[in-house]
């Protein structure tokens, strides 16, 4: 990569924070339309929200299946095949008739996501120097997070002004533009030289199996405390409904800072910036428990939960690839699907703290002890690889010069 090209940010990762926004709009705008959707078809609320959990099983499902469809074909092209399932399936979401129909909308759309966020790290990764890989990893997921910060939002909001098959609509036209960015600012990249039996076997390394139990341990605690954390402002802190948006924002310019930092800090040391934050996110994720009772302390707790928590993200993402040999795509996938079920465990795990009696400060402490493990498993692993072998230098990507002109 020449000089010039490593010191200016590259188009293509622009392109890459796009499609991540898209993603993130249509798996969360849905949750403040819930109302709106069962109305409209005709069932229950919890029906309604059955859309939500079929993407997050279908994210799974599409993670490891559709990636290895698509194991051999250039990175651009895979994103791109990727783009066009996810316009397909929020067409379907728009124009749907029936429940069955938006369901299937879903679903179509839930395939692409880990392959869009496991391919496109890997293809992030590339298009940098060693040096900034990991920022290059945060920028992609920046999308995903600008998406709970402003998309969210006004997703709901279009859908209660005009309908909320619009939001749906309006998250397809972002997925167009996305795919036009990446058909024009994506260069052209050789597939990995792998193949499908080679992408399979590195999912029975234990150092990616570790890597994505941290993971999932780490998320399953972040998102078990925040997946109930209105009825603690609520009913705990006091905050009244019209207050609620603006903390969900809070949290979500959290997650964004909290990216970009950890992404600069993994380039200078992954597994050091991993521990780090790991360490940090129970900590943080306690204090919301502890001052659930103060209205500006709460709200600058739930601030630096968001931050610790997703600062993990570009070290998480960094260990899988390093872990992965050539063959990425898969492991890099693997991730994603271990963030989704983590998220759904976790949601599990805190809403058992509710319904056992432990009201609705409880998923918050079950969720910092869940994050703790994560802590001790990244932690251990860490330790022990280091006694095992000197730490390599950047990453096993390979970044040729010729790939980025």
């Amino acid at each position: 990569m020449s000089a010039s090209m490593s010191s200016r940010l590259h188009p293509g990762l622009l392109a890459l924070a796009l499609g991540g926004f898209g993603i993130g709009l249509t798996e969360f705008s849905i949750t403040g339309l819930l109302t709106d959707v069962a109305g409209d078809l005709g069932v229950s609320i919890p029906a309604a929200g059955g859309l939500v959990t079929a993407y997050a099983l279908a994210v799974v499902v599409g993670a490891f299946t559709v990636t290895l469809l698509l194991v051999g074909r250039p990175p651009k092209v895979a994103l791109e095949i990727l783009l066009v399932l996810f316009v397909v399936g929020n067409v379907l979401c728009a124009v749907g008739p029936t429940y069955e129909a938006v369901m299937a909308g879903r679903v179509v759309a839930a395939l692409c996501h880990g392959g869009f966020f496991g391919i496109g790290a890997v293809l992030a990764a590339r298009l940098v120097t060693p040096e900034r890989q990991a920022s290059a990893i945060a920028l992609m997921f920046a999308g995903l997070t600008v998406a709970n910060v402003l998309g969210v939002p006004a997703g709901t909001a279009l859908g209660h002004r005009f309908g909320w098959r619009a939001t749906f609509v309006a998250v397809a036209v972002v997925g167009v533009i996305a795919l036009a960015g990446i058909a024009l600012a994506v260069p052209a990249l050789p597939a990995e030289p792998t193949s499908v039996s080679e992408q399979l076997r590195v999912l029975a390394r234990p150092a990616v199996v570790v890597a994505c139990a941290t993971t999932a341990l780490v998320f399953g605690g972040l998102f078990g405390a925040f997946t109930y954390i209105e009825p603690l402002l609520r009913d705990v802190t006091g905050y009244g409904s019209s207050a609620i948006p603006w903390l969900l924002v809070l949290f979500g310019l959290g997650l964004f800072a909290g990216n970009l930092l950890g992404g600069r800090l993994a380039d200078r040391d992954a597994d050091r910036g991993l521990i780090t934050f790991a360490c940090l996110l129970p900590f943080a994720t306690a204090l919301v428990a502890l001052f659930s009772g103060s209205k500006p302390l709460v709200a600058l707790a739930l601030f630096l939960m968001g931050a610790i928590g997703f600062a993990t993200v570009p070290a998480l993402q960094i260990r899988v690839l390093r872990h992965a040999g050539t063959a990425t795509l898969i492991a890099s996938s693997a991730n994603i699907a271990a963030f989704n079920l983590g998220n759904a465990v976790g949601a599990q795990l805190g809403g058992v703290g509710i319904g056992t009696g432990g009201g609705p400060v409880s998923p918050v402490w079950i969720g910092a002890g869940i994050s703790a493990v994560g802590a001790l498993v990244a932690a251990i692993s860490i330790a022990g690889e280091r006694r095992r072998r000197a730490p390599r230098a950047g990453l096993a990507v390979r970044t040729e010069p010729s790939e980025t002109r």
